[in-house]
């Protein structure tokens, strides 16, 4: 029997009818991916850039995110188009590629993800699971209907271009990364800046003149917040390192610190 594949982050975005929230994986850990899936959020984002996430680990957090109401996103470690290859014949329908500055990057990003002649990846789906070995009817005639791509804006060179990407044919989305993009404005670690987040919002902009839908990267409720009213269509909120490594240490705290002052007045 034919198998039918989830909807894209693509169709996700179009059939809302208001912004999505989401959260970064960047544990690796495929319990974790299921706890996560698991929590009502709307979306997943498997990072394989900053941390030590690896094709194995994200076949695996595909696989249970499968079992639940989630999209999951993998964010690849590059615009490399063997990386994009195997993590798209893994199963990943729905991407982030990171750093992409200008349109040609974009364009790049775009030609990986899509099969000659209009693209650049590898054939191999009677191999992988991306066509489930061939039991996906038609997978690579249709392929481009069950792949999203979403392109994170995080320089200062790439708010300049954003129109320009925006206005890629292939661009389902684009993200855009504070953290980066202070770096690159010479505002290290400053993400809620006025002129980073000035920033932000001019990207928005372009977005919004394509209308190609934007999202941005915010662990500050406050900050999440302003972005939501600003005309985000995607938000992520939190991480699941930071998560607990906030709640670790507020269990410290509240249970070590005390009982540590209180032999020391002994």
């Amino acid at each position: 029997m034919p198998l039918r594949l989830s909807p894209t982050f693509r169709a996700a975005l179009a059939a809302s009818d208001r912004p999505l929230a989401g959260m970064w994986v960047c544990s690796g850990s495929a319990v974790v991916t299921e706890v996560a899936a698991g929590s009502g959020l709307d979306w997943l984002l498997l990072d394989m850039e900053h941390s030590a996430t690896s094709l194995e680990s994200v076949l695996t957090q595909l696989q249970v995110a499968a079992a639940y109401p989630v999209t999951p996103v993998v964010r690849v470690p590059w615009n490399d188009p063997v990386t994009i290859k195997r993590v798209l014949d893994l199963g990943a329908q729905n991407l982030i590629v990171p750093m992409i500055s200008t349109a040609d990057e974009a364009r790049a990003a775009v030609a990986a993800t899509r099969y000659p002649p209009a693209g650049i990846r590898g054939v191999g789906s009677a191999l992988a699971r991306s066509a489930r070995w061939n039991r996906v009817d038609g997978y690579l005639a249709e392929a481009v209907e069950h792949v999203s791509l979403t392109v994170q804006i995080e320089t200062a060179s790439g708010v300049a271009n954003a129109t320009e990407i925006a206005a890629v044919d292939g661009v389902d989305a684009v993200f855009v990364g504070p953290s980066d993009l202070s770096a690159s404005m010479g505002l290290l670690g400053q993400q809620s800046h006025p002129e980073v987040v000035a920033a932000v919002h001019a990207v928005f902009a372009a977005c919004r003149d394509s209308g190609t839908p934007v999202g941005v990267n915010a662990f500050d409720p406050a900050v999440a917040e302003a972005y939501l009213d600003a005309g985000a269509d995607f938000v992520a909120v939190g991480a699941d390192v930071a998560l607990l490594a906030r709640a670790s240490e507020a269990l410290a705290a509240r249970f070590v610190a005390p009982r540590a002052e209180d032999r020391a007045s002994y």
